[in-house]
């Protein structure tokens, strides 16, 4: 079962689409910082992009924060929400669960699906930001002794920048996995796609509201988007462990939660369409 998903979501335009857009916007960014030779100051704009125009090899980290607030969330949203209540919509998921396979293992297949875009997408944007950054930004040999530097200030090897950008790519998935897990809980509650994507995109745009809240911080750590770019954090010397750790805990209790909830809907529902 978790193979004929895998081959669904592979033959979709859509998710082909929804790939190509989700790397448009930082390829545009690259080709004008490279037109214009002019990048945000240190500390302003999305993560890494300051230093992109000294070293191309740093737009791959650049490019997931880029759509890591927005676009990245919305893709992963779209899919999940989609698993479920996309066959509701259709008519065809009480054909599904008379299967033997039985509703448990349809959930998990769907799950490993939104679980296989999450990780391409992620692999993807940094592939692709890797590939567009080093061809449009060139990796400017000359200054090579200061390009590849921590946030901190201190060398960075290209050996360590794989490695790191390698955690990074994780920590971002992981933080992905999240909201599809939000997504496909609602996703068991409703016969709508669009319905299921937007309460799962509601979610995120209160916790991220609630963030620029000062009346709200006794709850800001607890809220799913709170540690979202706190990957950067793996680029200082040495690595500032905190928040990637309570960030990487935070979303794992989330995604326990919301799939606990999920199956235990989706295996009591009673399936009408």
């Amino acid at each position: 079962m978790i193979a004929v998903e895998l081959s669904k979501l592979a033959r979709r335009p859509r998710t082909w689409l929804t790939l190509v857009l989700l790397n448009a916007l930082p390829t545009v960014v690259a080709v004008l910082l490279a037109v214009t030779d002019i990048a945000p100051r240190p500390g302003e704009g999305p993560a890494f992009l300051s230093a992109v125009v000294a070293n191309g090899q740093l737009f791959a980290v650049a490019a997931l924060a880029i759509v890591l607030p927005l676009f990245l969330p919305i893709a992963v949203a779209v899919v999940a929400g989609d698993s479920v209540a996309g066959e509701a919509q259709a008519g065809t998921l009480r054909y599904l669960i008379a299967r033997p396979a039985g509703r448990t293992r349809l959930l998990v297949a769907k799950l490993v699906t939104v679980l296989a875009f999450t990780v391409v997408a992620v692999v993807l944007v940094a592939g692709v930001g890797y590939v567009v950054g080093t061809f449009v930004l060139g990796t400017h040999p000359e200054t090579a002794a200061t390009s590849l530097v921590t946030v901190s200030g201190s060398d960075l090897s290209a050996g360590q920048l794989v490695v790191r950008t390698a955690l990074a790519m994780a920590f971002v998935a992981l933080s992905m996995l999240g909201v599809a897990a939000m997504a496909l809980l609602l996703s068991t509650f409703t016969d709508s796609p669009l319905g299921a994507t937007l309460g799962a995109l509601a979610f995120l745009i209160g916790s991220s509201l609630l963030l620029t809240l000062d009346a709200a911080r006794p709850l800001q750590p607890y809220l799913p988007t709170r540690y979202w770019l706190s990957f950067v954090d793996l680029f200082r010397d040495p690595i500032l462990w905190r928040d990637v750790e309570r960030g990487a805990l935070l979303q794992l209790v989330y995604v326990a939660v919301f799939l606990g909830v999920a199956w235990a809907n989706f295996a009591t529902k009673d399936i009408t369409s």
